[in-house]
């Protein structure tokens, strides 16, 4: 026989109550009332709730404002020297650092060229956790903890499963080394996450009327995909999904890293790409294609073109709707749209009934850093007493 579940404790219900005056906040300030009638709770309750996260700092109190007869509404926000998410991102040919507030608004974010298929792992998260520390130590605000994105699958308790760019990350647990290796008094574990997945839960918290169900395309020197649906991440049973640089358009096409052949990261990879127009970087490549020449234009014409038929087989399969083009194909969103277009118009199944849209992110190659920040965020106001951790721990 199952046992029913044990009723919940007067501080479970606080910390649900909590959570719920927290993520209305996160959609903008409001007054004591006016939380009260969005969140649909007592305006006791709510008082209760925002008088202790005041006291430590989370949540600040504007003075009264008059806007009519009766008492003056006081607006609540979060702190503006409140704690912050710090998002971390290691990928083939840089690293990222970036600093979000609980709102989701880019405090600070820097990056660094670094070849990190050079070296071994220690030496990788050494050098990542050095730029980290520093990034933390020229802040002034408490840290809540870090969340860190790597270009490959990852499992859903954080270990790298395959990273065919950057293989020395395969089969490691990467986040309690990447800690010890911080130094830095955390309050909860540094979150892992595949970049792709992390550009796709960026592109989400940044536009959230902007659609619930897409196909978020990274596009660095891997290819990757995050998939949304419904307003939530599938990252499939092991943390495979979405692993579209390695979906074939050719059979017999070049060898790729994966150990197969004729990937779509063999075609509409940036190295690729670059290398096709005969170019040394994407700036180049720009500048390339203002001018009209025809070989930087037919070097992105191939890239579209075989990314549109890897991304026609995904559809397919998913029944998503739209496709949001991040990292260098946002920069290169004009030039590779017309033969990206060209293939799922002819080759996606739902394109009669609006399947196949394209969009550009706005975050650009920012998405991925400022998606491992938002993870951090996410589980602080899913769990508030992360908050008073980041306090006590800054």
């Amino acid at each position: 026989m199952t046992e029913a579940p044990a009723p919940a404790g007067q501080h479970t219900v606080r910390e649900h109550n909590l959570k719920l005056v927290l993520a209305e906040l996160v959609t903008g300030p409001g007054s004591r009332a006016e939380l009260a009638q969005r969140t649909g709770l007592t305006k006791a309750t709510v008082a209760s709730l925002v008088d202790t996260v005041i006291e430590q700092g989370i949540l600040l109190e504007a003075d009264p404002e008059v806007s009519g007869p009766g008492r003056p509404s006081r607006m609540l926000s979060f702190h503006p020297e409140g704690p912050v998410a710090v998002g971390v991102e290691i990928n083939i040919d840089y690293t990222a650092i970036c600093e979000l507030d609980l709102t989701g608004k880019l405090i600070r974010h820097e990056q660094h060229p670094v070849d990190n298929r050079v070296g071994t792992l220690t030496g990788v998260l050494r050098h990542t956790a050095r730029i980290c520390r520093a990034f933390v130590q020229g802040g002034r605000r408490p840290l809540l903890g870090v969340g860190l994105g790597v270009p490959g699958a990852v499992s859903p308790d954080g270990q790298v499963l395959r990273a065919p760019n950057l293989p020395v990350l395969n089969g490691e647990s990467i986040g309690p080394s990447f800690s010890q290796q911080l130094g830095l008094n955390l309050g909860a574990p540094v979150i892992v996450e595949n970049e792709a997945n992390l550009g796709a839960l960026a592109r989400l918290r940044s536009a959230p009327d902007a659609g619930q169900d897409f196909v978020y395309v990274s596009g660095e020197i891997g290819v990757g995909a995050g998939l949304i649906v419904e307003g939530e991440l599938f990252r499939g049973l092991n943390g495979f999904a979405g692993e579209l640089g390695h979906v074939v358009v050719d059979r017999d096409g070049p060898a790729c890293g994966c150990g197969g052949q004729g990937c779509v990261e063999q075609y509409a990879g940036q190295d690729v790409l670059l290398r096709t127009a005969r170019q040394p970087d994407v700036e180049a490549l720009l500048a390339a294609i203002s001018r009209g020449d025809s070989r930087a234009w037919g070097a992105v014409d191939r890239a579209g073109a075989a990314l549109g038929v890897g991304l026609a087989s995904l559809l397919n399969v998913v029944d998503l709707p739209m496709v949001v083009l991040g990292g260098v194909y946002a920069r290169l969103f004009d030039a590779i749209t017309p033969s990206l277009q060209a293939e799922l118009g002819r080759r996606v199944l739902s394109s009669g009934r609006g399947g196949g849209q394209i969009r550009r992110s706005s975050l650009g190659v920012d998405a991925a850093v400022r998606g491992a920040a938002g993870l951090v965020i996410d589980r602080a106001l899913k769990e508030p007493r992360q908050l008073a951790a980041g306090l006590q721990s800054g």
